[in-house]
């Protein structure tokens, strides 16, 4: 199995690039994990896995900016149907498009926007920083041995809000309820970063590699 894990310039690359291989070893699975930007790795690989952190326009003109970088991505996960798993703003990329200090069109891979966090409670800090409830609203494979109240690590101010109901698979709670992870067919994103969540993170890890959608 190759797992490619895209390189366009955000971050986190080396941690979800260890915890792929970390949750391959832990299942018995021989993986390839490469890191990269190379449409011809990315259409050659089994599974995509997209990190981002920071700013939702700064991530989708990065990936703008790698010439055929958004075909590739286009063509192994909606046309070939490769599984897909997307981190944080990789999360949030796939929505139709993002909110965040601009208007800025995502991949339109599941129906909804990318907005700000307004919790019930004006006492909590933005941005939703630090490890959290996991409240699972679907028995998505992926989620598989995580029950309600696993705790994960979150760091951000926006979620991906999701037009269809269907399409949440899991919450959190800050001062409301939070999207934690969407999914359709072969796609699912987590808002929580899986690669800091230790043995949870690594469990969604290697669901997700076990995964046959």
């Amino acid at each position: 199995m190759t797992i490619a894990v895209i390189d366009y310039g955000s971050g986190n690359l080396r941690s979800a690039a260890k915890a792929c291989e970390r949750a391959a070893a832990d299942i018995g699975i021989g993986d390839s994990v490469v890191v990269t930007s190379r449409p011809e790795e990315i259409l050659a690989a089994d599974r995509v896995v997209l990190p981002g952190q920071g700013a939702f326009a700064d991530c989708r003109r990065g990936v703008a900016a790698v010439p055929g970088l958004e075909e590739a991505l286009r063509e192994a996960v909606i046309a070939r149907g490769r599984p897909f798993l997307g981190i944080c703003v990789g999360m949030q990329l796939m929505a139709e498009r993002g909110l965040e200090f601009e208007i800025v069109d995502g991949f339109g891979w599941i129906a909804g926007e990318v907005v700000a966090i307004e919790p019930n409670d004006p006492t909590l800090k933005i941005p939703h920083m630090g490890w959290n409830e996991l409240y699972p609203r679907s028995d998505h494979p992926v989620l598989a041995g995580l029950p309600a109240g696993t705790h994960v690590y979150f760091v951000h101010g926006f979620e991906l809000y999701p037009s269809d109901p269907a399409n949440v698979l899991a919450e959190t709670d800050y001062g409301g309820p939070i999207v934690a992870a969407v999914g359709r067919d072969n796609l699912i994103g987590t808002q929580f970063h899986p690669d800091k969540s230790q043995g949870a993170g690594l469990r969604l890890i290697g669901n997700f590699l076990r995964w046959r959608p």
